[in-house]
C-alpha cells in the first residue's frame, strides 16, 4: 500500500474514533513540540540519541523565547473545545499546552513546567512573575540547589519555592499522577503522541489504557514498548496526522462549546 494512502486511512480511522469516543485522554512527549522548533530526546536527531553517538546536542530551530504552540497543540485545544478531550497527560516542561489554551484542570504536567514554581509546603503553583522570582539572581530554583538569601517564599504559607520541573531523582507530583492514572484507566481512546514511552512511571500510564473497551492510537517516529499493543500504530510526524483528523471531526461535529 502506498504511504500516502496508508496515512490517509490512518487519519480517517482516527477521526472516526474521536467522533465515537466519550472519554479521550492524550499523552504527549517531546515529539509533539518538534514542529515548534524544540529538539526531542530520543528521535533520530534527539538530544539523547546524539549524546549516545558522541555528537553535540541538536540546535533549536527557534530562539527559546520565540517558541509557540504548533498545529498539533492547537488540535488538542480544538478537541477540548468540542468536549471530546477529557484529560491531557504530558511529559513536557515547555508550557506549550497551557500557552495553546488547555485548561489547567484538564492537564497533568508530570515532569513539571519550566515557567512555574511549586511550593514545597502547600504544593501551590505560581508563575515566576507572580512571586517575583528573578532567575538571573536566584537561578532556576531546582530542588537540589541550596536556598539563597532573599529568594521569594510562598505567598500563601511562607514555605520554600522551587522550580516545578522534575529532574532525575525528584518525585513526580503525586496529585497529577493520581489524576492521570484515573483518567487513563477510564478512557475509551488514548492518544499517545510523540513519546518513546520509555521513561517511568509516566509511560506506564499508557499501559493502564490497555483494556478491551479502549483504543490506543500511538503516533511516534521512533520505536516504543507499546508498538505491537496499540490499536493503531502510525509511523509519522504528529503534525502530519492529528490536525487533519481533528479538522474532519470539526466538520462532522461543528464548533460546539465545551461541555461542563
Amino acid at each position: 500500500m502506498a504511504m500516502n494512502q496508508q496515512l490517509e486511512q490512518h487519519i480517517e480511522a482516527l477521526a472516526q474514533w474521536i467522533i465515537q469516543s466519550i472519554h479521550i485522554v492524550a499523552f504527549t512527549g517531546a515529539g509533539i513540540s518538534t514542529d515548534s522548533g524544540i529538539p526531542d530526546f530520543r528521535g533520530p536527531n534527539g538530544v539523547w540519541t546524539r549524546r549516545d553517538a558522541g555528537l553535540p546536542a541538536p540546535q533549536w530551530r527557534v530562539l527559546p523565547n520565540l517558541v509557540k504552540p504548533n498545529a498539533s497543540h492547537l488540535a488538542l485545544v480544538d478537541l477540548q473545545q468540542l468536549g471530546k478531550l477529557q484529560f491531557l497527560i504530558t511529559q513536557n516542561t515547555d508550557n506549550l499546552h497551557r500557552q495553546a489554551g488547555i485548561r489547567p484542570e484538564l492537564l497533568a504536567e508530570l515532569h513539571g513546567n519550566g515557567q512555574l514554581m511549586r511550593c514545597l509546603g502547600c504544593d501551590r503553583l505560581y508563575t515566576r512573575q507572580e512571586v517575583g522570582w528573578d532567575t538571573r539572581r536566584w537561578g532556576p530554583g531546582y530542588r537540589t540547589q541550596a536556598p539563597m538569601m532573599g529568594q521569594p517564599a510562598c505567598p500563601a504559607c511562607g514555605s520554600r519555592l522551587i522550580s516545578s520541573v522534575v529532574n532525575f531523582g525528584d518525585p513526580l507530583p503525586q496529585h497529577d499522577l493520581a489524576l492521570a492514572s484515573e483518567h487513563a484507566r477510564n478512557c475509551d481512546l488514548m492518544l499517545a503522541l510523540g513519546s518513546s514511552l520509555g521513561v517511568q512511571p509516566a509511560a506506564s500510564l499508557v499501559g493502564l489504557a490497555l483494556r478491551p473497551a479502549a483504543r490506543i492510537v500511538l503516533i511516534n517516529q521512533g520505536e516504543t514498548p507499546y508498538d505491537r499493543r496499540a490499536t493503531l500504530r502510525v509511523w509519522a510526524g504528529i503534525g502530519d496526522v492529528l490536525p487533519s483528523a481533528v479538522e474532519r471531526v470539526k466538520r462532522v461535529l461543528g464548533e460546539q462549546p465545551a461541555r461542563s
